[in-house]
């Protein structure tokens, strides 16, 4: 069965997730499958968390996001590293 894999990440400038959780929850997304980075900024190559929500997208699941910004600096930045099927790759 098709579910929802939330991403929240908080840079180094903005220590809160609260807002970004509760859109996921709204949204959807069960509080078992948000996977939040904390510190980390978009344009650093290691994102643990945004790597982990991938591996755990199956599919016909769907990552869900507040903003697209969440993602990365740029798409190529997000998808390039691996074939994620994001945007039609």
């Amino acid at each position: 069965m098709a579910k929802l894999i939330g991403y929240a990440r908080v840079s180094t400038k903005s220590p809160a997730t609260d807002r970004q959780l509760s859109d996921l929850l709204a949204a959807g997304v069960r509080r078992d499958d948000v996977y939040l980075d904390h510190g980390v900024s978009g344009g650093r190559a290691q994102r643990p968390r945004f790597d982990a929500a991938l591996d755990a997208l199956e599919a016909g699941d769907t990552l869900v996001v507040t903003t697209l910004d969440r993602l990365g600096r740029s798409t190529a930045h997000s998808t390039g590293r691996r074939n994620t099927g994001l945007f039609g790759q």
